[in-house]
């Protein structure tokens, strides 16, 4: 870091227009969920076609997301954050105005191929004007404002009723000015950027995402493969069940119209608001991760069988998934230290981004096919059985593979100790 750094109140500015710029990049991501039911309706889409909306947001990633940090080192910050937001606003509008399935494809995939090069962008322009000082908190707070825009999403069926009346173009429209939006407070703190940055007040280099290696994963201890299944496994159910096809389940089987859907859907996001930093205070105080990671990974499971076999109120699985999804990324990232040499971090990092892509991609796909494959609908509720079945049974999974964590590397003295020295692969 520079021996000087840029004044709090530049700083700050920043740190707003970092945030404005993620509320705006979540929202764009969440906004085919709450208009699913109507793409069915009115343009005749298939589940499969639905998910594949949210599906090919991660196709490009599985690649990109391992050269985004190198990019991003490359050119800066301001400049990479600028770019990525308004490839971003090109997909959001193309995804608005695109006549066809395979225009909006071409949109989502568009928006995907900037939106994870953009949120490496902005972590590393926060660490250009924080580090050193309260970065760990900004972090938090941007990223809290960011899961305010998938909030924001699924509420928009509530606050942007006539919008949602006029049809499924309508909604999207919105996402897309949100998305501008986002593009103009990455142009101003590109604008604002420019001065502390020739005054020499900023690093010359962020090591964002160290390069990818693959001789580095020889020496990743199985604690560490453990950690990786349990991500893939965990946030492929939980976003290609809530970001895609949750509303609409909501809808058909519950017997809710749009704007409750959308608004029960809300509460897993706004809890995780203010949930996940408490739950990272928490497990930092006890100086304990797995087991809390376990619990958290058992938490969606429960969730998904009381949705899919019983009749009880919606506030229940909600609250289970709403806590799953703030305890699970609390400890995950944290823990991931805990089990690597702080040298191959970055490898870590970046092989578990690329496997989550992918698995969030094959949810998607797989979700959508067996919906269906079963007729899935209004008139037919019971064809979500596969879905749910589905999710489910990959949700075991994942609890499977955090009880294997916490059985090879969850005891006190391990999660206590400092990061492991690199060895061989047990």
């Amino acid at each position: 870091m520079s021996a000087v750094q840029p004044p709090r109140t530049t700083a700050w500015i920043v740190g707003v227009l970092v945030a404005i710029s993620l509320y705006g990049n979540f929202y764009v991501y969440d906004s085919i969920g709450p208009v699913a039911d109507l793409l069915q309706q009115q343009r005749g889409f298939s589940d499969t076609q639905v998910g594949l909306l949210n599906a090919i947001y991660s196709l490009p990633n599985v690649v990109l997301i391992l050269v985004g940090g190198v990019l991003v080192d490359r050119f800066g910050a301001a400049c990479m954050t600028l770019v990525t937001a308004g490839i971003c606003l090109a997909g959001a509008l193309l995804t608005a105005f695109s006549s066809d399935f395979t225009g909006m494809a071409a949109g989502r995939l568009l928006y995907g191929i900037g939106a994870e090069t953009f949120n490496i962008a902005t972590l590393a322009a926060v660490a250009d004007y924080f580090g050193g000082r309260s970065l760990a908190l900004v972090m938090g707070l941007t990223l809290a404002i960011g899961r305010l825009g998938s909030y924001g999403a699924d509420m928009s069926p509530t606050w942007f009723g006539s919008a949602y009346a006029l049809g499924w173009q309508p909604p999207l429209l919105i996402a897309a000015a949100i998305a501008a939006t986002s593009f103009a407070a990455a142009f101003a703190y590109w604008w604002v950027d420019r001065g502390p940055r020739r005054a020499g007040l900023l690093p010359a280099g962020q090591a964002v995402a160290e390069k990818f290696a693959w001789r580095d994963l020889l020496h990743f201890r199985k604690a560490y493969w453990y950690l990786l299944a349990l991500c893939v496994l965990w946030y492929s159910v939980i976003l290609a069940f809530r970001s895609t096809f949750s509303i609409k389940y909501f809808q058909h089987t519950h017997g809710l119209d749009l704007a409750t859907a959308g608004e029960m859907n809300s509460y897993v996001f706004l809890a995780a608001v203010f949930a996940t930093p408490a739950f990272g205070w928490m497990c930092d105080r006890l100086r304990r991760y797995a087991p809390f990671l376990a619990f958290g990974a058992l938490l969606l499971p429960i969730a998904l069988a009381v949705l899919a076999l019983t009749s009880w109120s919606l506030w229940v699985p909600t609250a289970l998934i709403g806590v799953s999804y703030s305890l699970v990324p609390a400890v995950m990232w944290p823990l991931t230290s805990k089990l690597v040499a702080p040298n191959r971090f970055g490898t870590a990092i970046g092989l578990m981004w690329v496997v989550q892509n992918g698995g969030i991609f094959g949810a998607n796909v797989a979700a959508g096919w067996l919906n269906d494959r079963a007729g899935a609908g209004a008139a037919n509720p019971a064809g979500y059985d596969p879905m749910m079945w589905f999710f489910g049974l990959t949700s075991v999974a994942g609890f499977a593979f955090a009880l294997l964590l916490w059985w090879v590397a969850g005891r006190r003295q391990h999660e206590q100790r400092a990061s492991p020295a690199p060895t061989a692969a047990a």
